[in-house]
């Protein structure tokens, strides 16, 4: 593990901790971070919640020169579990242990978030064994990050609705499931609660409205939801400027000529993404093949060129 990222999150942490802030902070990344990483599910690969923290950062000029790179695939866990007729019996859910390894070195992460849980316990009420494997799925990527010199910070899974999805009991095995990771912050390790913001951007909204939902299928939240895990990870990062949002697009247009640059950045990520996926490889059906990595590139650094023109001309 880098000695100084160690040291950037202690520091973090100790401030947010124990100073009152007296005048509003941003969200930062330290100076040697040169490549941000996340990995996960359907709902990383879905992509909004990155596209939302990416545009923060490049419209308030917080990270310039820093790769976010989004590898997300759908239907994956950590415990390499994978319920009996999944998708139809057509494949059984992707394993992050295939692919991570070679994750990890073609993209040479400085920093790496993880957001795992939803599909680890295969929609089935809280069983030992199934608990089990997700733990030991969490410890081995979490040494693999840092085996590879980069830090991980890990992203408690996203509530699941039973309103909506309708497996009973699911939601209290996310629960279990976060709380367990929240308990390994006496290792010292980093840890962001989207969990619990989720749950109480839900119950807000359902005093108004008792039907209201993030998730209309249970599973997978909208983009309102993953403003809210965004909103989360900021903060986790030292903000206290984004609960001011309601939405990311309140986030983006709050800067000059941020809406534009959003759509760049979410037009940008859909290009890479599928491109770092398919030049690692996966084993989940479905997922659009990506360009060859330099033809990405060229695209990518187009629409760079793009962004750096509106920020220039920005006042």
């Amino acid at each position: 593990m880098r000695p100084t990222l160690v040291l950037f999150f202690f520091a973090l942490a100790t401030f947010a901790a124990a100073t009152p802030r007296a005048t509003a902070t941003e969200a930062r990344l330290p100076d040697n971070v040169r490549t941000v990483l996340f990995l996960g599910d359907s709902i990383t690969h879905a992509g909004w919640y990155v596209n939302d923290v990416e545009t923060y950062f490049v419209t308030r000029r917080l990270a310039p020169g820093v790769q976010f790179i989004n590898a997300g695939v759908s239907s994956e866990t950590v415990s390499g579990l994978s319920e009996e007729g999944h998708a139809n019996g057509q494949f059984p859910r992707p394993d992050l242990r295939t692919r991570l390894s070679r994750t990890l070195e073609l993209t040479k992460p400085d920093l790496v978030f993880a957001c795992y849980g939803m599909n680890d316990g295969i929609y089935l009420p809280l069983e030992e064994e199934r608990f089990a494997r997700f733990r030991d799925g969490i410890e081995r990527l979490h040494a693999a990050v840092e085996k590879s010199g980069a830090r991980i910070v890990h992203l408690t899974p996203p509530i699941y609705d039973e309103a909506r999805g309708h497996k009973v009991g699911y939601a209290a095995v996310l629960d279990q499931y976060s709380a367990w990771l929240l308990a390994q912050r006496t290792r010292g390790w980093q840890v962001i609660d989207v969990h619990a913001a989720l749950q109480r951007a839900t119950d807000a909204r359902r005093k108004a409205d008792p039907a209201f939902t993030f998730n209309k299928d249970g599973v997978h939240p909208d983009t309102a939801g993953h403003w809210v895990m965004a909103q989360a990870v900021l903060a986790g990062l030292g903000a206290d400027t984004v609960a001011a949002y309601d939405s990311a697009k309140a986030m983006a247009a709050a800067r000059p000529r941020g809406e534009e640059i959003a759509a760049l950045v979410a037009q940008r990520q859909g290009i890479v993404k599928l491109a770092w996926l398919s030049a690692v490889g996966h084993t989940r059906p479905g997922i659009k093949p990506g360009l060859p990595l330099p033809e990405a590139k060229v695209k990518a650094d187009a629409l760079d060129a793009q962004i750096a023109a509106l920020l220039k001309a920005a006042p």
